[in-house]
């Protein structure tokens, strides 16, 4: 490929422009989770994966955690194991936890790590009960809704504890772990946990940088169903008012808390990206102005240059 040379003064203005948040984030720990909904398009599933390898190759310390709902779903209906979702949880029972071990662990898993080798990012696919990395135990059927019906959830695990080791000692020897969110509880029987929540632990636990959640979305919407309704930035308190009012719903709900728990545990922020964009994690990492929405503990502590420059 030859490159004019406008084109080459642009690249090399990006480059300068990006210098100063290389310089920042080398060595820092990302936490990169990945909706299932890309993998059904390999091209958009490249152009993530690059974006996440120039993160990698950048000295970034990234750790990606990847879904597979749609995945789920599909297979489970070809199947014949009914599908049920509750406030944006999946439940689970003893067939489709044996259809979850299958898509995540084995399908999804093994793509990622795939196309990291074209790429040349050196990856190690693992999930939760790999080492002990999450711990968990099977949830308690809950009441929920305005009538209290008695939900249970099957073999759906909440997390009692994380244990980093094996992804720190990945992390010092260069290597990218790709972590299937599929756990354990003491006994071995495997528990289903959603993505989100265990990205938020994860970073939690590496007190992350950043954690990323790459999303259908641009971002989160202050009205659902217009994306021009994009919101750049908020804080804790901006996120319990767009729930309290209806605007965060269904999926979303599971990363709205998953958000909360990661800023309260310790990351300092967090992005909302959208998986179709072919800048949305390289712009929202690399520029003031970003491409989906940040959030923080506290809106205050952003730089006046932030807030000005994000829309």
């Amino acid at each position: 490929m030859i490159m004019h040379r406008s084109d080459q003064a642009l690249a090399i203005r990006a480059l300068r422009s990006a210098a100063p948040y290389i310089r920042m984030y080398k060595g820092k720990t990302f936490v990169v989770k990945v909706g299932g909904g890309v993998f059904a398009d390999p091209p958009a599933t490249r152009v993530l994966v690059e974006q996440i390898a120039i993160l990698h190759h950048f000295g970034v310390r990234v750790v990606l955690v990847h879904g597979g709902g749609p995945q789920l779903t599909e297979l489970s209906a070809a199947l014949g194991v009914p599908t049920r979702m509750v406030d944006g949880r999946r439940v689970t029972d003893q067939r489709s936890i044996d259809v979850t071990a299958m898509v995540l662990n084995g399908l999804i898993n093994t793509r990622v790590l795939g196309m990291c080798r074209d790429l040349s990012i050196e990856a190690v696919g693992i999930s939760g009960v790999d080492a002990g990395l999450v711990r968990a135990h099977k949830r308690a059927p809950v009441r929920l809704g305005a009538d209290g019906e008695l939900i249970d959830f099957g073999f759906v695990g909440d997390i009692d504890a994380v244990d980093t080791t094996v992804l720190r000692k990945l992390l010092d020897n260069g290597l990218m772990p790709v972590v299937s969110p599929l756990s354990a509880d003491e006994s071995g029987t495997l528990l289903n946990i959603n993505a989100d929540t265990v990205a938020a632990a994860l970073g939690a636990a590496l007190q992350a940088e950043k954690l990323i959640l790459c999303t259908g979305a641009p971002g989160i919407l202050g009205s659902v169903d217009d994306p021009r309704s994009l919101i750049s930035y908020t804080d804790l308190k901006g996120l319990r008012r767009l729930r309290d009012e209806g605007h965060i719903a269904a999926g979303m709900l599971p990363k709205a808390k998953a958000i909360e728990d990661a800023i309260r545990g310790g990351v300092r922020r967090v992005h909302v990206v959208s998986y179709q964009s072919p800048e949305g994690i390289l712009g929202e990492v690399f520029t003031n102005e970003g491409t989906g929405t940040l959030i923080v503990a506290d809106v205050n502590a952003l730089t006046p240059a932030e807030q000005q420059s994000t829309p």
